[in-house]
């Protein structure tokens, strides 16, 4: 798709270092003649309660999480419509701006502007959200520390911005939105072959854990439907007589301490990826030894299972797990708590709707299938990372792949709205195929796969 963009005939230097040339049609502006902030505040706290998201935008509150919100009441909180933009003035120096469909309330902290003379919400944000404008508000925000700079309106509104004609940024729009159709369906169909790789990895693991490695094992009965028959020499306990919940909490980390969240552990690997800059955490956090095993028990179905070979701290949604019998091996047991089948079984005794927990009392409880040698248990172990690991290479692959496409995606809408490629003949285009498509029933619709590697290749 970029290939076929070239860039506009003439520019023109904009008067500004870091923007540099600009087409020769467009305008530069001050961010204050784009946008007017809006003070309109809450009599009487009615109304529904939105948090900018990343991802999604100004959603309502309720559906990003289910713990009740902190204030007591929001009189007082700033009202926002449909066609505003808001901005987060501790994070707009990384692109913390957004809108929605839905009327409500937003926090005092965040500012909240219209749209001045019929310029378009999605260009605008688009526009907010480029490295060039992100950095200047990196500079203009003020305060304590990093971590609680903020971005004022009085430096916001001066800063320059180029924008084209209000007719081209319909074009721009469009054609960002079939773009990014196309990125997102290649998307999808990379997370539907991952899906799949993940679920033949774990019946590789589900037949290790369940049945061990030699076909013709005799069987006897658990006793217990969800774990239904079992190796007649395995034993079987409770998981609470296997292992130490270790609940050392402290509210200051040790030097050398490494601290992790939930975020920083991959989904079914155990995976631990760990941001690049310094992390602040909550007050109380846990601590953990090289060879524990960490449960992360808020939204258990993410199998957030992981055993970290350094000393640390992690938040308290993480169970700290440390073995408490010669009986079963480290890694054993890891693989054990990560397989579908444990997954399951807590996933299905959690409380909470949108944000379900799962309790260690249920957890203490759950029976645990295991061989009686710990040199069995090394073999098992040994199986699975040895069959797991084409698989893990393939899902590896396909994982990067997604990044490659949402780099891809970045980049064209970084360099279509700030007027490096000229789309105007290839929205012309898109509109003439719908047209078509309208007539002969076509829907247009790209394979996933087919739209992956078009877009991809530019």
């Amino acid at each position: 798709m970029i290939d076929a963009l070239k860039p506009y005939p003439e520019y023109k230097e904009s008067g500004v270092s870091w923007l540099g040339k600009v087409p020769t049609h467009w305008k530069v502006r001050r961010i204050k003649t784009v946008l007017r902030e809006l003070d309109c505040r809450s009599t009487d706290g009615s109304g529904t309660l939105l948090s900018l998201t990343r991802l999604r935008g100004l959603i309502a509150h309720r559906d990003m999480t289910d713990k009740v919100h902190s204030a007591r009441t929001l009189v007082g909180y700033k009202m926002y419509r449909p066609g505003q933009i808001v901005m987060n003035r501790m994070q707009a120096w990384s692109g913390m701006f957004g809108a929605g469909s839905t009327k409500g309330l937003v926090s005092p902290d965040y500012a909240v502007f219209e749209i001045l003379g019929g310029l378009s919400e999605k260009l605008i944000l688009e526009r907010l959200k480029t490295l060039d404008l992100v950095g200047q508000f990196a500079l203009e925000s003020k305060g304590i520390g990093s971590g609680f700079n903020r971005l004022y309106t009085d430096r916001f509104g001066p800063i320059p911005i180029s924008l084209p004609p209000s007719d081209e940024q319909d074009a721009i729009v469009r054609f960002l939105e079939h773009g990014n159709g196309r990125v997102e369906r290649g998307i999808r169909a990379k997370k539907k072959l991952i899906a799949l790789l993940h679920e033949q990895k774990q019946g590789i693991i589900y037949r290790a854990l369940t049945r061990g490695l030699d076909p013709n094992v005799p069987l006897r009965t658990s006793g217990i439907p969800w774990v239904g028959d079992i190796p007649k020499h395995w034993k079987l306990k409770k998981l609470k007589f296997l292992v130490h919940n270790i609940n050392d909490q402290t509210s200051a980390r040790a030097k050398g301490d490494t601290y992790l969240a939930l975020e920083h552990i991959q989904s079914w690997t155990g995976k631990i990826c760990l941001p690049k800059d310094e992390l602040i955490f909550e007050s109380q956090v846990r601590r953990f030894m090289p060879d524990d095993i960490l449960f992360g028990k808020l939204r258990p179905y993410l199998a957030k299972v992981t055993r970290p070979q350094f000393n640390g701290v992690c938040v308290s949604e993480l169970l700290v797990l440390r073995t408490a019998t010669d009986e079963i091996s480290t890694g054993y047991f890891e693989q054990k708590l990560r397989s579908k089948q444990i997954i399951d079984l807590i996933t299905a005794s959690t409380f909470g709707a949108k944000m379900p927990r799962a309790d260690w009392g249920f957890i203490g409880n759950v029976q645990i299938a295991y061989p009686n040698s710990r040199q069995e248990q090394s073999a098992i172990v040994s199986y699975i990372q040895t069959e797991s690991k084409s698989l893990d290479f393939t899902i590896g692959r396909a994982e990067r792949e997604i990044e490659l496409l949402r780099e891809y995606r970045t980049r064209l809408v970084a360099d279509v709205v700030t007027g490096k490629l000229d789309v105007r003949a290839a929205a012309m285009k898109l509109a003439d195929e719908n047209l078509v498509d309208a007539d002969t029933g076509d829907t247009g619709d790209v394979e996933p796969e087919e739209a992956a590697f078009a877009d991809v290749e530019g």
